[in-house]
């Protein structure tokens, strides 16, 4: 484990190696798992806000599921989340030409139509974070559904920190992300020396 400031981060975040290869997952991660995608307060907010301006890109029975159980809702572990449909894919998720499963938050945000990009969460996987009390966890959630990702990393040579870089800021800061790459590089450093 390496400790950053208030976070403890799992090793495997700087030895595994990730790139998402949206084309042969077709964003699995939109509807693998037995609850939505988890929210702050103030993203179920920002969501309910602006849901007018991507409600139109979601299919009909994605709209009714919303309408039915909220723009989020609280799961069995208590916890805030966003809608599921048929209790498996999040519901702010559409299919597009290709077969991939997207985001139509994110859709709007690229589009210029929002500034919210999408939850955190979502924007991090496959990386999770548990809040305590005194620190972060921040652990990486290796999936059978993210091989293609693994795999891609692999040829790439990018470690799963470095492709996450974006979210990792967005959620704990430049400054913190900067020790996060020196924390890299001495691993990266150190595992050469034993290797020889």
């Amino acid at each position: 484990m390496i400790e950053i400031g208030r976070t403890i981060l799992s090793r495997a975040i700087f030895e595994e190696h990730f790139v998402c290869d949206l084309l042969k997952c077709k964003g699995a991660c939109c509807v693998e798992g037995d609850s939505g995608a988890p929210l702050t307060s103030d993203e179920a907010k920002i969501i309910e806000n602006d849901y007018p301006v991507f409600e139109k890109y979601l299919p009909e029975n994605h709209r009714k599921e919303i309408q039915k159980q909220g723009f989020s809702m609280i799961d069995d572990d208590g916890d805030l989340v966003t809608p599921l449909v048929n209790k498996r894919q999040c519901a702010y998720s559409f299919l597009d030409e290709k077969g991939i499963l997207k985001c139509s938050i994110e859709k709007a945000y690229f589009e210029g139509k929002t500034s919210f990009r999408k939850p955190v969460s979502c924007h991090l996987f496959p990386i999770r974070i548990t809040e305590y009390k005194r620190f972060d966890a921040v652990n990486y959630e290796e999936l059978k559904i993210c091989k293609p990702g693994r795999e891609c990393g692999q040829s790439q040579k990018v470690k799963l920190y470095q492709f996450l870089k974006e979210p990792l800021t967005r959620k704990y800061g430049e400054e913190w992300y900067k020790e996060v790459e020196i924390a890299g590089r001495y691993l990266e450093k150190q595992k050469k020396s034993r290797l020889g």
